[in-house]
């Protein structure tokens, strides 16, 4: 990835518009991962990502790492929900990302602590927006408030910024281990161009955080 001269503007496979626009960084995520002792076999994206869950039988994940070890024992290290949003519709849609994600991580926690996947530790789950960079995602936008007053953040808050508060909230309240928020314009977004509008869900931590576990969680594996 190559950081621009504006500093908040970053190069990546990734682009916002098309139908597999997210292939790009689970292409980057792979190959980081393989640097940390993880092969080919043990990433799972396009074929086999599901694995079981407490109030369904089975979630289909973006991005799955199982390690098997000598015994052939399996082992879950981490799951990655990759996720783009473009626009014009982002209200209604936004709603349902929000309550798609946590479900899955709600299902995904109550799964492992049933012992669904085993001997496994706590696995690492990740969550990352591309999300349009347009007038329609960045203006302020009102909120209906017939009863009760919404929380004050939310108030004027446009789309981008209720993504940047929806990803920051699923880390703060532990459903997943880490998030990031990227946008892209349709132009940019086809030659790689993103930016990233908050400091704490930048993506160096954000892969950072995934490469130290898989390699910590992989290691562990091999010594037992």
């Amino acid at each position: 990835m190559n950081k621009q001269a504006s500093g908040k503007d970053t190069g990546n496979r990734g682009a916002v518009t098309g139908g597999k626009q997210m292939d790009g960084f689970a292409d980057m995520l792979t190959n980081l991962l393989s640097k940390v002792g993880i092969s080919n076999h043990e990433v799972f994206t396009s074929e086999k990502p599901h694995l079981p869950g407490y109030f369904r039988a089975t979630k289909k994940w973006d991005f799955l790492v199982v390690k098997t070890n000598d015994r052939g024992e399996k082992y879950l290290l981490a799951a990655v929900e990759l996720k783009s949003h473009v626009g014009p519709s982002f209200g209604n849609n936004l709603n349902n990302r929000v309550e798609e994600s946590l479900g899955s991580a709600t299902d995904i926690w109550i799964a492992f602590r049933e012992k669904a996947f085993k001997n496994s530790r706590a696995p690492w789950l990740g969550y990352l927006m591309l999300l349009e960079d347009c007038p329609q995602s960045t203006k302020p936008v009102k909120v209906d408030e017939p009863h009760f007053e919404v929380f004050p953040e939310f108030k004027n808050a446009s789309y981008a910024k209720r993504y940047e508060l929806f990803c920051r909230k699923i880390v703060l309240e532990r459903k997943y281990t880490s998030s990031c928020l990227l946008m892209s314009d349709k132009q940019g977004g086809l030659q790689g161009i993103y930016k990233e509008p908050a400091n704490d869900l930048k993506i160096y931590p954000f892969l950072y955080s995934l490469l130290t576990h898989v390699a910590t969680e992989a290691a562990l594996i091999s010594s037992s």
